[in-house]
């Protein structure tokens, strides 16, 4: 898939995402926890498509991003475990701090996801330049 399509894949992706968390405040609870759920399984299902596609491209891609995504993998089981442990609480006033720490958390994974997508800005333009510096020594090297 060509990095344009990857891009507009994503902008897509976050537009969902946007008008389902603006929704998200008018939902009866039980709505919530099946939103909740299928956000969670489709996460992980997308993290173990990116772990096997990393996988499948060792060598190909860069060794910082195949380390990065097994740290991914590891945060997001202790994130997991964490989101898990808050469900078990019963006390009022620690399910309040729960929730506040559970905005906290949110507003924090859009900073990183934000800090992600500046990261494939760069990314994508790298590449673009390294295909035009390839491309420039193909043409000199025929040229010879």
């Amino acid at each position: 898939m060509a990095l344009s399509d990857q891009l507009s894949q994503l902008a897509a992706r976050t537009k969902k995402l946007e008008d389902s968390a603006g929704a998200s405040r008018q939902k009866a609870k039980g709505d919530l926890e099946q939103d909740v759920n299928s956000a969670r399984d489709t996460a992980q299902a997308h993290a173990e498509s990116l772990r096997k596609s990393a996988e499948a491209r060792k060598g190909q891609i860069s060794a910082w991003w195949d380390n990065l995504q097994r740290s991914w993998n590891e945060n997001i089981v202790s994130i997991r475990k964490s989101v898990d442990d808050r469900e078990a609480e019963h006390d009022v006033k620690a399910a309040q701090r729960k929730a506040d720490q559970a905005d906290d958390d949110a507003a924090f994974a859009i900073d990183y996801a934000y800090a992600a997508i500046d990261e494939a800005e760069y990314a994508v333009l790298d590449a673009a330049l390294a295909r035009v510096k390839a491309d420039d020594l193909a043409d000199t090297s025929s040229a010879n």
